[in-house]
């Protein structure tokens, strides 16, 4: 498996997007573990999650992060090489809502919360899930700040964050802003702006729902001929074919697509494998 770094920490270049073990239409637990573990016998060092990814509505907050926990300690082999990236500051309180808090004391507290569901002293990779527009974003960065302080959390990222936000982050930080994971995929290009900042300013950028989504993931291929086209021509799948474009854009690019069963991570582990002509990348950027 081909490495990228955060921060000072080396990693996969592709990840593995733990959500969808978790949300509704999870898998039960022993597919689930068996997800993960998949994933670290293909080489996967990253792994990211939320205290809000969980049943909506649920009173199980943190359950993707215990999860998780769950499968690092069964693992056959050593993890302590294992980043696992969490958030903080989204919730998911009833089905079909989204609600932030971006409060400095409510930030503090719930990575304090995620640690302990982790079992660990330090998070390794804490993100502030998404701006919440009753608080300044100084504000809510600021509380990272303390957490990076205190050694609650060794590493300090954003999610679902502008360009301005990007910069102003990072200046409350005091240049310690490692990562931003906003949503990039063929079928959502908006962040290329955030994208190419991060590639100057040496952050990693983590694309969420790197295949368009859970839904849409499946007919990637449908939706995109030109990425069908020449995925057929490397044989391989479009959602792989997808990854190697995305890890083309920037050394500093980590996707983390997401799985519910082994086979789906196995597959897309194979992507640092392929390496595009200037013409085929050329192509996938103009479709």
């Amino acid at each position: 498996m081909r490495t990228r770094t955060i921060g000072d920490v080396t990693v996969s270049a592709i990840g593995l997007g733990a959500m969808p073990l978790s949300i509704e239409g999870r898998p039960d637990e022993r597919q689930a573990v068996s997800t993960i573990h998949a994933a670290l016998e293909q080489g996967i060092t990253l792994i990211d999650t939320a205290d809000a990814y969980h049943q909506a509505g649920a009173d199980e907050v943190g359950h993707n992060e215990e999860l998780i926990a769950r499968a690092l300690a069964s693992f056959h082999a050593d993890t302590s090489e294992v980043l696992v990236a969490t958030k903080g500051g989204h919730l998911r309180p009833t089905a079909g809502a989204w609600t932030q808090n971006g409060d400095p004391a409510y930030l503090k507290e719930a990575a304090r919360a995620s640690a302990k569901r982790l079992g660990v002293d330090a998070i390794g990779l804490y993100q502030f899930h998404r701006p919440d527009p009753a608080v300044p974003y100084a504000d809510s960065i600021g509380a990272l700040a303390e957490l990076l302080d205190e050694g609650v959390i060794r590493m300090a990222g954003i999610s679902n964050a502008t360009v301005d936000q990007i910069r102003e982050a990072n200046t409350v930080l005091d240049d310690r802003l490692v990562s931003v994971q906003n949503q990039y995929s063929p079928a959502f290009r908006s962040s290329e702006e955030e994208l190419v900042l991060c590639d100057e300013l040496g952050i990693a950028f983590l694309p969420w729902s790197p295949l368009g989504g859970i839904t849409d993931a499946a007919e990637l291929g449908s939706k995109h001929a030109v990425f069908a086209e020449i995925a057929n021509a490397r044989r391989v799948t479009p959602q792989v074919l997808t990854l190697a474009w995305e890890l083309a854009k920037s050394e500093l690019v980590i996707p983390i697509p997401g799985a519910r069963r082994p086979q789906t991570i196995m597959n897309s582990a194979t992507a640092p494998t392929i390496k595009l002509s200037a013409d085929e990348i050329q192509r996938l950027d103009a479709a």
